[in-house]
């Protein structure tokens, strides 16, 4: 089997990571009763004895090692974390911090800090890769909105472009809300585009506001779930509880959301199913064009995430909420868009032809792309996440960002017409201010590319002809 390493850069990127790995690890240990190092660990974990050698798959766990770098130029959440229960998942040879932080500066973080620490993040790249036998994934997670987060992750990615290039990148970047306290936020996100745009083979954007509107959504459902719901005793609910420090924290609710999603998303990797999928074939078939690797993700079902038993949706319902506004983790409008592709990542006691029956309900309602009318990629994992009987992820690559794109655009540009804390980053050595402008003209350019796409919905608009 595959692995895959999980880099995680600055607060969020960190605190979404450590959501990961504790629902990983309760994940695993529930199908996992005999507490056997197998294949479907070593995904995401080594093994290591007590004499701190590597053990393979077959033998009793140990001691498990997360395949993971944590990166931040803050100590607070790093300490939390090796002060709590994962504290044994990680050593220090596959942590980097630093005490004074990016200052919510891009410039700091991409600049400075990657410049300063550019040969020890390379070293330890390399080690978590040469612990690999068949490497296939690197997992970034990173905020666009701080310094650090948009900075320094996005300068991880371009080493891992030169170092592993022909290693998959898949990007998890929680974008700011409008009303983010960050004034800097659009400077960062925009900044931090450009290099995803340049080094990312595929992104999962994720931003605050829909991640709020779903924790408001799932808190109504379990207060309007029937007389005596059933509290799941392992607590693994939306609010994070149960999890390091088990007591709530601010944005727990959020980060067991994304944390939720990178779980189902690399379900096939860590499990055998009838139909599964590489994490590199996400890439390979659904992103058609370079830039346009943006992937819209959407889960079912919600409640799962909350802590009461409620009575399960229709399979088929399921499937339509899939295509809904209200399960997507970025703001696209879905009725409005023209799909290039999508995969429909299904986990548990489904079979091929429901999975089948309802692709083929569904394609009527939605727009895809002329040239691509069956770009449908789909998997079919058999463990379904715990406490349920199935889930759907779906990863949808359409036309639907582009307005969410525009407006980040637009509060870009607002701060920049005056020139608003441009001083902050042009002190920073190395940068310019034609950094800025490049930046906004790559994001000018993401958007024009889905505008012509959308004139292709038109029936007199000529073909689409985008150089690769």
């Amino acid at each position: 089997m595959t692995q895959s390493v999980v880099v995680q850069v600055g607060q969020c990127g960190n605190q979404v990571g450590c959501r990961f790995w504790d629902l990983a690890l309760r994940e695993h240990a529930h199908v996992n009763k005999k507490g056997l190092y197998d294949e479907a660990l070593s995904s995401f974990f080594r093994n290591v004895d007590s004499r701190g050698s590597d053990r393979g798959a077959g033998g009793t766990i140990q001691h498990l090692k997360a395949r993971a770098v944590l990166v931040d130029m803050e100590e607070g959440v790093v300490n939390q974390l090796l002060q709590g229960p994962q504290r044994e998942l990680f050593d220090s040879m596959q942590l980097l911090t630093d005490v004074s932080g990016s200052g919510n500066n891009w410039a700091v973080g991409h600049l400075t800090y990657g410049s300063v620490y550019r040969e020890q993040l390379v070293e330890q790249l390399r080690r978590a890769a040469e612990h690999c036998d068949c490497l296939q994934c690197f997992f970034i997670i990173h905020s666009m909105g701080g310094g650090t987060g948009s900075g320094l992750g996005t300068r991880v990615l371009g080493l891992l472009e030169e170092e592993f290039p022909e290693v998959c990148r898949i990007v998890t970047a929680i974008y700011p809300s409008a009303e983010d306290d960050v004034v800097t936020s659009p400077y960062n996100s925009v900044l931090a585009m450009r290099e995803l745009a340049e080094h990312a083979d595929c992104v999962l954007p994720v931003d605050n506001q829909s991640l709020l509107d779903i924790v408001s959504r799932i808190t109504l459902m379990a207060q309007g779930s029937k007389p005596g719901p059933v509290i799941r005793s392992d607590r693994t609910l939306i609010s994070g509880l149960g999890g390091d420090a088990g007591v709530e924290k601010p944005f727990d609710a959020m980060n067991n959301i994304v944390a939720n999603l990178l779980l189902n998303m690399t379900s096939s990797a860590r499990f055998e199913g009838s139909l599964n999928t590489d994490l590199n074939e996400i890439a390979m078939n659904l992103v058609p064009f370079p830039r346009l690797h943006y992937l819209v993700p959407s889960m079912m079902p919600l409640y799962a995430l909350a802590d009461v038993s409620v009575p399960s949706r229709r399979l088929d319902q399921m499937f339509s909420d899939a295509f809904s506004r209200d399960h997507q983790l970025v703001r696209a409008d879905p009725r409005h868009s023209l799909y290039l592709a999508c995969a429909l990542m299904v986990r548990g006691h489904v079979q091929l032809s429901d999975l089948r029956r309802n692709i083929q309900r569904l394609k009527p309602s939605l727009s895809f792309v002329w040239w691509n009318q069956e770009g449908w990629k789909t998997g079919l994992c058999s463990v379904p996440p715990v406490h349920q009987s199935h889930s759907l992820l779906a990863l949808a690559n359409s036309t639907g960002l582009k307005p969410t794109f525009m407006e980040l655009r637009e509060r870009f540009c607002r701060l920049f017409r005056r020139k608003a804390h441009v001083h902050h980053y042009l002190q920073v050595e190395g940068m310019e201010q034609s950094v800025f402008l490049e930046a906004e003209a790559s994001l000018h350019s993401l958007i024009e590319e889905y505008h012509q796409l959308d004139t292709t919905k038109m029936a007199d608009a000529p073909r689409l002809n985008i150089a690769t």
